[in-house]
């Protein structure tokens, strides 16, 4: 149909065209453009009739290049475990690192409220002062023993009494009494206010169980009431044992016997030994037996010699019977 119009156009226009003298130059040109005109025609109606196997030729590569979205890998989306990377919050195992408040044991280290005085100790010793526990090691005297405390030995003194001294009379029994009292025990040792006296020794009450070793002491008459600033907390009441020991006659207040001293021969004028011992030259002191102490002889600071058998010389330093 298409074809049909042009031809009719084209024959309409050559009619006007052959008119025109002039211009039987374009009619070769006409005629090109027909032929040309009749060819689109038959093609295109040869298209629209035959089945085209053309389609073919429609892959159109343009589609096929639009494989391009397949490109949308963007790793960038994919290498986003970033996020899983996130491990740190689980790296956070410090608050279970904790354990410090187990290792809070020192409540139970402190063993000074264990060390608590018998309940039979007396109201005078110092409740808030240093307090400490040993063994004792070895009795000095009657009122000075060494104590292990640990892993180190101190000597100790005890506050507020005194004994007698080595080569003093008693001494011996106030030593054994101390000796019954705590030798290899356990012992709790009291400050009152001075830690350690002028030779170094602690200076302590000291307890065995529910005995106050100071005031027994001084009750079972083997020791005096000692007063020494400023430990002065438990004065008054060695003061008042003391006096109620004297009043019972314990321990040395007890009356010493008297005793008769043994007929002593004086050498004769002129020579002769008698019965004298050579370790007594300036008196006549009989041999034992028996055995003599100075109570028994009459004689006091007198020279003493090796053997000296009757030990009337208990310091060594040659005289005897020194004291009255």
């Amino acid at each position: 149909m298409v074809v049909v119009q042009f031809v009719f156009r084209n024959s309409t226009m050559g009619s006007q065209i052959f008119k025109n003298p002039k211009s039987k130059i374009a009619i070769p040109i006409l005629l090109l453009f027909g032929v040309v005109a009749l060819c689109c025609g038959v093609f295109t109606i040869g298209s629209v009739i035959l089945p085209a196997p053309s389609p073919t030729a429609t892959i159109i590569p343009t589609s096929t290049s639009t494989s391009t979205p397949t490109e949308t890998n963007t790793p960038t989306s994919t290498i986003t475990p970033t996020p899983t990377i996130t491990q740190t919050p689980t790296e956070t195992h410090t608050p279970t690192i904790t354990p410090p408040p187990t290792i809070a044991f020192t409540p139970t280290i402190s063993p000074t409220p264990t060390v608590t005085l018998p309940s039979t100790s007396l109201n005078c010793v110092p409740q808030n002062t240093k307090r400490e526990t040993g063994i004792v090691t070895r009795v000095i005297d009657g009122d000075t023993i060494d104590v292990r405390i640990g892993n180190q030995t101190f000597r100790v003194r005890y506050i507020g009494i005194d004994t007698p001294e080595r080569g003093d009379l008693y001494f011996y029994q106030s030593t054994e009494a101390n000796r019954r009292l705590v030798e290899g025990k356990k012992v709790i040792l009291v400050k009152d206010v001075s830690e350690v006296d002028r030779y170094e020794r602690l200076l302590r009450y000291v307890f065995v169980g529910d005995v106050f070793v100071n005031h027994e002491l001084i009750r079972q008459g083997y020791a005096y009431a000692y007063t020494y600033p400023p430990d002065v907390a438990c004065t008054d009441i060695f003061v008042a044992a003391q006096q109620a020991a004297r009043e019972l006659e314990h321990g040395f207040w007890k009356p010493t016997p008297t005793y008769a001293p043994p007929a002593v021969v004086l050498p004769p004028a002129g020579g002769g030994s008698g019965n004298c011992h050579p370790s007594y030259p300036d008196v006549c002191i009989a041999p034992p037996p028996p055995d003599l102490d100075c109570k028994d002889i009459p004689f006091r600071r007198f020279r003493v010699l090796s053997p000296d058998p009757h030990r009337f010389d208990g310091d060594f330093d040659g005289i005897g019977c020194e004291s009255n």
